[in-house]
């Protein structure tokens, strides 16, 4: 059995991040994809809302869905780390791109390399307009290259998945901060 591991926040889960977990299964022949969910992504130290817990509830009820889908909780926060034991990493173009950067490598090209060269294979989705390798590109729709959690957040809830949907529907999680606050205010007051 062959597992990917694909690290995000998933915050919200779109389209595009099935789409591409689809492709990785097919293009690379894996027969099981992880969603890797940092408790503290790096970079996004400061997304709190919505909360962690409900984020996760939403991607388990995503994965339910499909018997190759599974969602991993993890304490780690470098791609490398959390790649660790997988066959396969797959990352947006964006993620490829900021990897490349030493400021995560305490300004050190040679850690860097020597911490790039730890990873096992990888599959690289494309994302304007950033550059992706061709020989690392994953086939998806060029429709999802321009599909990312930032613009479902911004009112386009159709880019998200439906367990998302549904969950934005009845709290206002992603798209009205307010009612997400008092839907918090008043569940705590329930218990």
């Amino acid at each position: 059995m062959t597992t990917a591991v694909y690290p995000g926040s998933f915050n919200p889960p779109t389209i595009a991040h099935l789409a591409i977990s689809e492709a990785a299964r097919t293009h690379c022949n894996v027969d099981t994809v992880v969603w890797a969910v940092s408790r503290i992504a790096l970079a996004k130290e400061e997304v709190v809302r919505p909360l962690f817990e409900h984020r996760l509830e939403v991607l388990r009820e995503v994965a339910e869905g499909y018997e190759w889908l599974e969602v991993d909780v993890t304490d780690k926060q470098l791609l490398a780390d959390i790649a660790l034991g997988y066959d396969l990493l797959i990352m947006g173009a964006d993620k490829w791109q900021q990897i490349q950067d030493p400021v995560f490598y305490d300004n050190n090209p040679q850690l860097r390399d020597s911490v790039l060269s730890t990873l096992p294979k990888v599959a690289v989705a494309p994302r304007e307009p950033f550059e992706t390798p061709s020989e690392l590109e994953l086939a998806i729709s060029p429709a999802l290259n321009l599909v990312s959690s930032s613009e479902a957040r911004g009112g386009s809830t159709s880019l998200m998945l439906e367990p998302a949907q549904k969950f934005d529907v009845a709290t206002g999680a992603w798209t009205d901060s307010e009612r997400y606050e008092r839907w918090l205010s008043e569940k705590l007051t329930d218990n």
